[in-house]
């Protein structure tokens, strides 16, 4: 399971390869993808203001029109028909289609944060029933509530629950690309990554303050996936899928 976010979306030369990479891999996998700048780009021409809480979009009901549109419409189905281009047989969905992830409206600290989702319930059965099939499944972050709302939600957790909810069936690996190539002791300098990185390690770093602010809670997830049956989970650059994937780049999360 690879998740990309806006920095390989809004590129189209960064795109192109990690997919190309992608599609090579032979096991079954998901692809989830965030949203990258389109969407804020054509808010801002049909001006509707756009308003980020730490790093969450404020979704009013204009909001959720654009970024259905856009991450369910066209990134979703432009990286489907490249995959396709690839011999890769791919399937586009949302957490709405199939009933696969059921969400409630987002509340945290008092803050509205409108049609945001947070995950309550991932459909296994209608993932392992596709990747049987032989699909390659691409996920839009939109989910639904189960009464008629859809709701934007966040990929990089909507990774994590699809992870963790086929681990029972699957030996899963989870991986999460970013703009830096693992995570680092020092934050400015890129050739310190951890190249592996357990639980007892991890705490030292916290309690030393070797590790900075903005990766923590990303490191909280990725332990919490693995105490759920995730196999590992990998961190890195996306462009550096193949890489990643044997190891040889980024930061490998496990048990030992």
């Amino acid at each position: 399971m690879v998740k990309i976010g806006g920095n390989i979306i809004d590129d189209d030369q960064l795109l192109s390869s990690f997919l190309r990479k992608f599609a090579e891999i032979r096991n079954k996998k998901v692809l989830i993808h965030g949203g990258g700048k389109l969407a804020t780009r054509i808010a801002e021409k049909l001006g509707i203001p756009q308003q980020m809480i730490d790093g969450r979009r404020i979704t009013d009901a204009e909001t959720l029109k654009i970024v259905t549109m856009v991450y369910a419409g066209y990134i979703n189905k432009n990286i489907v028909a490249r995959l396709e281009s690839l011999k890769c047989n791919s399937l586009g969905i949302t957490g709405a289609d199939g009933n696969s992830i059921l969400s409630h409206k987002r509340e945290k600290a008092g803050i509205d944060y409108g049609f945001a989702g947070d995950i309550d319930q991932v459909d296994s059965s209608l993932f392992i029933q596709l990747l049987s099939n032989g699909k390659t499944l691409v996920v839009a972050p939109i989910t639904h509530d189960g009464k008629g709302q859809l709701l934007n939600t966040n990929a990089d957790t909507i990774a994590q629950e699809i992870a963790k909810a086929l681990s029972s069936f699957f030996e899963v690996v989870l991986i999460y690309s970013f703009e830096k190539p693992g995570v680092l002791k020092d934050v400015e300098n890129e050739n310190s990554v951890i190249n592996k990185l357990h639980l007892g390690y991890y705490k030292e770093l916290k309690e030393t303050e070797k590790i900075f602010a903005g990766m923590i809670p990303k490191l909280d997830n990725a332990f919490k996936a693995i105490d759920a049956g995730v196999q590992k989970v990998i961190i890195g650059k996306g462009e550096e899928l193949d890489r990643l994937i044997t190891g040889k780049s980024g930061t490998t999360i496990s048990h030992e």
